[in-house]
């Protein structure tokens, strides 16, 4: 403060004529007080982009798997207000700084390795010879380096295939290499277009419209129904490698299911009806397990309960998902439930946000307890797991169903609280059975983060065209989501894969295509 005050004096007196002590206080004062206004209104503006933030990722949570699109429209506000808030900040931090002196660079992360690098040299505006101010001679003492990140454009090229024919002198034989295998019949596209259109489409959320327009921005006019025939004949390409991961993934000792709604056109009645996109994940990595992530994805025109049945006929282990009756023929047929603790947690928080209660800020409590212990756990092996649950975690269980009892107890059965209670006591064997079992996860997280992306894609492609379409969207999330949980590049993987079907890739080398096995060859990733 001291500091500022001498500072603010020296500016007075270096401005302006002689004044008065008086004066000078006076002024100090008034500056002191429009700082401390600045300083409010920008503690007042952190706080709001804070509270944006904590409305936002509510509006998430309570967003996954609602039907009406209210809650995304929300949504997209708040992050377009908080987008503006922290721009602003950014921009006053800018125009705020005395020119004078160098603002200090924010902290950033070193740019990636394998980015290439363009090297500009800046030389003194007299040049690297001579010194501006005596003409002598200039010597190098080293250099300052600063890297930023650019960017390009998406560069399109048109790859010419030229295939020379040579004929025998002796025997008149013509020699030509054969044609190279087609992305498309008759068409002008290469197997990485395919894969970065799809790509696009469903892991950028890019609708094939927008696609054209940004090709047609620079200067490539492709009509839409060729996008979505190179879509189509990309995820043919694949059916085989969707079969494979559904295999791998039913013959999982454990799977994760969940569902979400689909808009599907429906010409027939003028409006869009709702179909399901259900996603069946084998994960087991965060229980020490090597043994790769597979996510299956299955699309049907409504969500009755035949479908899931269809889906894991014969699947005879551990299901953990949601409370959907649907699944009840599967845990009569021999499927071992295992309910979801976020799931039962997401029914007190709303009650919490709407009224906190000592009551819902004690259960609530106690449900963070459990999942402080499980992220101690979280990537030990089964044994440790067990161990630890049955030492510290399944105490905190027993203590808090005591809980939940005394509340239903002077509840009354019909009241929001009774109820949201009631949601998991009725199924406390399936929500205890991961105390039991160190393979098992405390939630179902593991199913609602793979359908995480399907939700953010459906407000941007709209609706699936027909079933067909559905059913090619489904097969096209299988193959990237189970790409990026293998930390494999969805576009680089897809362009190579399908290349080598189209190729006549043996069946009996499947396995060597499926993205926990497959690695580029050092020349193909240089090309």
């Amino acid at each position: 403060m001291l500091a500022r005050r001498h500072a603010i004096c020296y500016a007075i007196l270096v401005s302006e004529a002689p004044v008065s002590s008086a004066d000078v206080i006076a002024r100090i004062a008034a500056l002191e007080a429009s700082l401390a206004r600045a300083n409010a209104a920008l503690v007042a503006r952190d706080l709001l982009i804070d509270t944006l933030r904590g409305q936002i990722a509510w509006l998430r949570r309570m967003q996954f798997g609602a039907s009406s699109e209210k809650l995304g429209r929300e949504v997209e506000q708040l992050e377009l207000a908080l987008e503006e808030l922290e721009t602003e900040r950014d921009v006053s931090a800018v125009e705020t700084a005395a020119p004078e002196v160098a603002p200090r660079p924010a902290p950033v992360r070193s740019l990636p390795d394998h980015l290439p690098r363009e090297e500009v040299v800046h030389e003194p505006a007299s040049g690297a010879c001579t010194c501006p101010d005596c003409g002598g001679m200039l010597r190098r003492l080293g250099v300052d380096t600063h890297e930023m990140l650019d960017v390009m454009p998406v560069h399109w090229r048109v790859v010419r295939n030229v295939r020379p024919k040579y004929s025998c002198r002796a025997c008149e034989k013509i020699v030509q290499a054969p044609a190279p295998v087609s992305a498309v019949a008759r068409g002008k596209a290469t197997f990485a277009t395919l894969a970065h259109v799809v790509v696009s489409k469903f892991d950028h959320h890019l609708p094939l419209y927008r696609q054209a327009e940004m090709m047609a921005a620079q200067g490539l006019d492709i009509d839409r129904s060729t996008l979505a025939g190179w879509t189509g004949q990309a995820a043919v390409l694949l059916d085989p490698v969707v079969s494979r991961i559904r295999d791998a993934v039913l013959t999982a000792d454990k799977i994760h299911a969940d569902d979400t709604p689909v808009p599907v056109l429906d010409p027939g009645r003028g409006k869009t009806a709702t179909g399901r996109l259900w996603v069946y994940a084998a994960d087991d990595r965060a229980s020490g397990s090597t043994a790769p992530p597979a996510t299956w994805y299955r699309f049907t025109p409504d969500r009755t309960a035949a479908h899931p049945q269809t889906h894991l006929a014969g699947f005879r282990g551990f299901l953990q998902a949601d409370a959907y009756a649907g699944y009840d023929g599967l845990y009569r047929s021999g499927v071992t439930e295992v309910a979801c603790w976020a799931h039962y947690r997401r029914k007190v928080f709303d009650l919490h946000e709407r009224i906190p209660t000592p009551l819902t800020t004690d259960i609530l409590q106690r449900f963070g307890a459990l999942y402080a212990v499980e992220a101690e756990v979280r990537d030990q092996p089964p044994d440790v797991r067990h161990r630890v649950r049955q030492d510290r975690t399944k105490p905190l269980v027993g203590a808090l169903r005591e809980v939940l009892d005394a509340a239903l107890r002077r509840l009354s059965p019909k009241s929001d609280m009774a109820k949201a209670i009631a949601y998991g006591t009725k199924r406390w064997p399936a929500l205890c059975r991961f105390l039991d079992d160190g393979r098992l996860e405390i939630d179902n997280n593991i199913a609602e983060r793979a359908l995480r992306g399907v939700a953010v894609g459906r407000r941007n492609w709209l609706f699936a065209g027909s079933r067909a379409g559905g059913e090619r969207a489904a097969a096209i999330y299988t193959v990237i989501q189970t790409c990026k949980a293998n930390s494999v590049d969805p576009q680089a993987y897809i362009a190579d894969v399908i290349a080598r079907v189209a190729d006549d890739w043996p069946a009996s080398r499947w396995d060597e295509l499926m993205p926990w096995n497959w690695a580029r060859e050092p020349a193909r990733l240089a090309a």
